[in-house]
């Protein structure tokens, strides 16, 4: 399994909105680019669950290992399942050592075997273990899914995946994703998970009025 340097990280843009996580902190977050945020939908190997037409999309970097991706993929599937209008775009961001390394070469094995649902569920299951996942690991999820390990493995170490790593944190590095999970939402990169009932709030003021923030009237 090929090691990968991490990015250096980019300078955010000094506007943010003041978005206040669920524990009552300021939660960290920038705007960005729509050019760029557009982008991301084009990365290889991302996986786009919920209402494909949805009116709002979240687009999710998240690292295997890292507990706070754990938590908040709990509760966006919440959302997903409460929210018909809410488009998921999932971004493998591995950069949490070797072991997500690993793990997420199986990650983008199964997204290029499997269907986005199949890839749901096995996204869920492996958020929903205790410890370290590694390749191995991950590999024991898709087998009980019913893949053929053999062939997710082939595909697992194919070079071709190394690029697409690549692919995923220089976007992340572009879009100065600098802890996971990140979101880039309308515009706006937040930069940690914020909590629940933040991210349904951020959520409904996109569809109310296109922005994380509705203005006062």
């Amino acid at each position: 399994m090929l090691a990968l340097a991490l990015p250096s990280i980019a300078h955010a843009d000094d506007g943010f909105y003041p978005i206040v996580a669920d524990d009552g902190t300021t939660i960290a977050n920038h705007r960005v680019d729509t050019s760029i945020e557009a982008e991301l939908d084009k990365l290889p190997s991302v996986i786009t669950v919920g209402n494909p037409r949805g009116s709002v999309t979240v687009r999710e970097f998240y690292d295997v290992n890292c507990p706070y991706c754990r938590k908040a993929s709990a509760d966006i599937d919440a959302l997903l399942k409460s929210n018909r209008e809410l488009r998921l775009v999932l971004v493998p961001f591995p950069v949490l050592g070797i072991p997500s390394i690993q793990a997420t070469r199986v990650e983008l094995a199964v997204a290029r075997l499997a269907s986005p649902q199949t890839f749901y569920k096995f996204h869920r299951q492996l958020d929903q273990q205790r410890g370290t996942i590694d390749g191995n690991r991950a590999l024991a999820v898709a087998k009980k899914l019913g893949l053929d390990p053999r062939r997710v493995t082939e595909v697992a170490d194919g070079d071709d995946l190394a690029d697409i790593m690549k692919a995923h944190l220089k976007m992340g590095d572009d879009l100065a994703i600098q802890a996971t999970p990140g979101f880039v939402i309308q515009g706006v990169a937040v930069v940690g998970y914020p909590g629940k009932a933040a991210m349904t709030k951020l959520i409904a003021a996109v569809d109310a009025c296109g922005a994380v923030i509705c203005p006062e009237k």
